[in-house]
């Protein structure tokens, strides 16, 4: 009794760890954009009041597997999480690093591919498409259905892949990050790193941009492999039929603001001829 107690008090823990995290990282995130591309998100209120509406119910269904390994981690030595930095070659912290991107990207991509198939799309994955465009807030704005296959992945790979406590803290961490930028709308990252050799590799904004555009490309997450491999690589996307949208939604709001104002100051709205 006592345990299965415990085990729903580090659900609920690790249920509030991911909302508040993305929370953290989003509105960061949302609020850089605010400042670096001002009026981007213009007219989306709805859409990421809805975003952040699917991302919180997300958290919950990533946190209930995290917290119970979490509890079987501490309290019953599950896992292969190891703390003490000596127990495997210093070498070997960079390999485990790569190794759970490079496992976490490949059931990424094979799980989203199926994704969009024509019927698991019309059942889950096109509530994460009816983000148009996408903001920072839809990082983790998922039906249940496909929060469920994102939320396995990871608790999974603690058991087969020893890791140390600080990298899969840096493993969530580029996961939360990936999955926030990717879809913010503009590219945070330099130019190197999505233009160049590098870029050709990497996945960042603007090849996700092409997957929001086209559907049917460019199911990676982290890395460009299995897109490159599988012919479905569609190259990098532009951001530039957001940036119009979001310059006639602006245009839009200071237009019903100066009529606004002209009403109030008891004059007519002036129009053009």
């Amino acid at each position: 009794m006592f345990a299965a107690l415990a085990i729903a008090l580090s659900a609920v823990a690790m249920t509030l760890i991911v909302g508040v995290r993305y929370l953290i990282a989003s509105g960061g995130f949302a609020w850089a954009t605010r400042l670096r591309h001002p009026g981007l998100y213009t007219g989306l209120d709805a859409q990421m009041r809805k975003e952040i509406g699917w991302s919180l119910a997300s958290a919950a269904i990533y946190g209930i597997p995290a917290g119970i390994v979490a509890w079987g981690w501490q309290n019953r030595g599950w896992t292969a999480i190891y703390t003490d930095v000596t127990a495997w070659p210093l070498w070997y912290v960079p390999v485990s690093i790569f190794a759970y991107l490079f496992a976490h990207d490949t059931w990424f991509y094979w799980t989203h591919r199926w994704m969009h198939r024509p019927k698991p799309f019309r059942m889950a994955h096109a509530v994460h498409h009816a983000s148009r465009p996408p903001t920072a807030w839809a990082a983790m704005a998922f039906h249940p259905i496909e929060a469920l296959t994102g939320a396995v992945v990871i608790p999974l790979l603690v058991f087969v892949i020893p890791i140390h406590v600080a990298a899969l803290g840096f493993v969530l961490t580029v996961m939360t990050v990936m999955g926030v930028t990717n879809h913010m709308g503009w590219e945070v990252f330099p130019r190197f790193m999505w233009k160049g050799p590098l870029g050709a590799w990497l996945i960042t904004a603007s090849h996700h941009q092409r997957h929001h555009e086209r559907y049917g490309c460019n199911y990676g997450l982290y890395f460009r492999f299995w897109d490159r491999l599988c012919g479905t690589d569609g190259g990098l996307g532009s951001f530039e039929p957001a940036r119009r949208r979001a310059d006639r939604a602006v245009a839009a709001a200071s237009g019903r603001g100066a009529d606004s104002g002209g009403a109030a100051a008891g004059g007519e709205p002036h129009h053009a001829a």
